[in-house]
């Protein structure tokens, strides 16, 4: 019998995976899998020999989101599939989550095509409280900081890096800082095969007076945690939203994360969802990397 090949995608800078993903070799070899790091941008790569593709650390594809997006679509066995993931990788899905129903952070949208000046930019960012400006492309947290609207040099601060953004050609968002994420941080449910498998509970990123994080990106202090009856029911609401949106490519992924955090009235909005190229914190959990491994395992095996 032929043996099942998997090859889990990664970026250059990672060529041996992110170390979250690293005892997925191991776990798969158990398996009977013969698994395998591969640069999702490496021409020499035949994608075409491997029985599944499995999306994992390219977290360098939101400065090359369209070839990233090209790539996907041209592999013959790719989970996630390449819609969700072109219509992933741009967080203006959040406004259909939004119009769906699916409580969001308050979100301000600014569109590059409108040629904004910067007393337009004034204009538009909270008169009151903290905010937080990113580029709908992005990922973990690059180009993204958090201003606070009293100081004329936070202000300054804030149109410039909207300006910047802008110039480039990248939609932006403005939204209020979550005090509340302060005290609970943010929240992200893993999902795998469709089936809720754990919580991750994440420290506040974002500080007063930090510049945009320009590297790959931030690093992420992460503990265990258990979900709430309302985070699962926010996390299957917003599932059922995206599959009802994007139809067939989403109705078997692989894997999902769900991030949340608390809104004002404590309940938790939808923050982000993560169905790229998430880390699913498999060692946070016990139990999770086995999961994973038999979810990949049964996919790359199935007819």
């Amino acid at each position: 019998m032929p043996t099942t090949r998997v090859a889990l995608a990664t970026c250059s800078v990672l060529p041996d995976l992110d170390p979250d993903d690293t005892p997925l070799l191991g776990a798969l070899a158990e398996r009977g899998i013969d698994a395998v790091a591969a640069v999702w941008d490496d021409p020499e790569v035949d994608w075409d020999s491997f029985d599944l593709v499995v999306v994992r650390s390219t977290w360098d594809y939101s400065q090359r989101q369209d070839e990233f997006i090209e790539w996907a679509r041209k592999v013959p066995r790719l989970a996630n599939d390449a819609e969700v993931l072109a219509w992933n990788t741009d967080k203006y899905y959040l406004k259909t989550m939004g119009e769906m129903g699916i409580p969001i952070v308050r979100t301000l949208w600014l569109d590059p095509d409108r040629h904004l000046t910067s007393q337009a930019i004034h204009t538009r960012l909270p008169a009151h409280g903290d905010y937080v400006i990113k580029p709908t492309v992005s990922a973990g947290a690059r180009d993204t900081a958090r201003y606070q609207e009293n100081t004329a040099e936070a202000r300054g601060q804030a149109i410039l890096h909207a300006r910047e953004l802008l110039r480039s050609g990248r939609h932006v968002m403005v939204q209020p800082y979550q005090n509340q994420v302060d005290v609970a941080g943010e929240t992200g449910l893993i999902f795998v095969g469709g089936e809720f498998s754990h919580a991750v509970r994440k420290n506040a990123m974002l500080s007063r007076g930090h510049r945009p994080t320009q590297g790959l990106y931030q690093e992420e202090i992460m503990r265990a945690t258990e979900a709430t009856e309302p985070q699962l029911a926010l996390a299957h609401r917003a599932l059922e939203a995206a599959r009802e949106v994007l139809g067939d490519p989403a109705a078997d992924m692989l894997y999902a994360r769900i991030d949340m955090l608390p809104g004002d009235d404590g309940e938790p909005v939808l923050l982000e969802l993560e169905f790229t190229e998430p880390s699913l914190f498999l060692a946070k959990s016990p139990g999770a990397l086995e999961r994973f491994a038999d979810a990949i395992a049964a996919r790359a095996t199935r007819s």
